[in-house]
This record gives C-alpha cells, sequence and structure tokens, in this order.
C-alpha cells in the first residue's frame, strides 16, 4: 500500500489542541489507513512549531522512532530536483520540506497528502500529476 505523506500543519493541528484545525486533523486521520511518509524538513518544522508546548516536539519525534512517520527521503540524493522545485514554484510561498513532499510523491508514487496548505493545489508531482489532498480545503 502507497503511504499518505503527511505534511507539518497536520502534524503541529493534531498535537496543538488550541489549533483552529485540531478537530477537523483528528477527525480526518481516523479514516486514513495508509501508512504516513515525511521527510526531516517536516519534523524539523514540526517540532519548532510545537515548542511552546510541553512534550509535543517529543512527540514528533517518538512518532518517527516508532515507525508511525516514517522517513522515507534522503535530501543528498534529490537535492538538485529539490533546488528545481523551489525555483519552479517560487511564485507560490514554497518552502524546503513542501519541495521534498513533492519529490517524495514522485519517488514513492503517491499523491495522497495530508495537508493544510492549499498550495498543493498549485504543485504537480510526476510533472503533472494532480495531489489528493485527504484533507478537505476549508
Amino acid at each position: 500500500m502507497n503511504p499518505a505523506l503527511i505534511d507539518t500543519g497536520v502534524i503541529v493541528a493534531v498535537l496543538d489542541k488550541r489549533d483552529l484545525h485540531h478537530q477537523r486533523v483528528t477527525h480526518a486521520l481516523k479514516k486514513i489507513r495508509q501508512p504516513f511518509a515525511t521527510c526531516e524538513a517536516v519534523i524539523n518544522e514540526s517540532c519548532y512549531l510545537l515548542s511552546h508546548i510541553a512534550g509535543a516536539p517529543e512527540a514528533v519525534l517518538a512518532n518517527v522512532e516508532q515507525g508511525i512517520f516514517e522517513i522515507r527521503f534522503q535530501l543528498r540524493e534529490a537535492i538538485t530536483t529539490v533546488q528545481y522545485l523551489m525555483q519552479k514554484y517560487r511564485d507560490q510561498p514554497i518552502d524546503l520540506a513542501d519541495a521534498c513532499l513533492i519529490q517524495m510523491a514522485d519517488e514513492l508514487n503517491t499523491g495522497d497528502i495530508l495537508t493544510l496548505d492549499s498550495d498543493f493545489l498549485h504543485y504537480r508531482w510526476r510533472k503533472t500529476k494532480h495531489f489528493n489532498l485527504l484533507i478537505p480545503q476549508a
């Protein structure tokens, strides 16, 4: 089964009960049967954004350690493509994590993504394929 990619905003919303999207994301995650795949850039962003909540960064890392968030990406091996994607989508607010997730979609043959980022409506994987946003845009 192909994994569902998971983005920073989803991880933050799950672990921060005060987050505006907490209930919507928690509800959506209960329906997902696929494994979750992400990249270290997403983990880094999540830990940083959750640093104000005691135990939350540790919870993110525990999910990596337990294999709930599978890290299936090596930036060193995809740096040229990631740089290209950041240039291609420079008119969008693309960041390193987004570019890595786009490249991961290609590598893992999946456009299924858990994200709150509407920019994934504009990004394409395999150059022309639309992402399947598993959390409907609000």
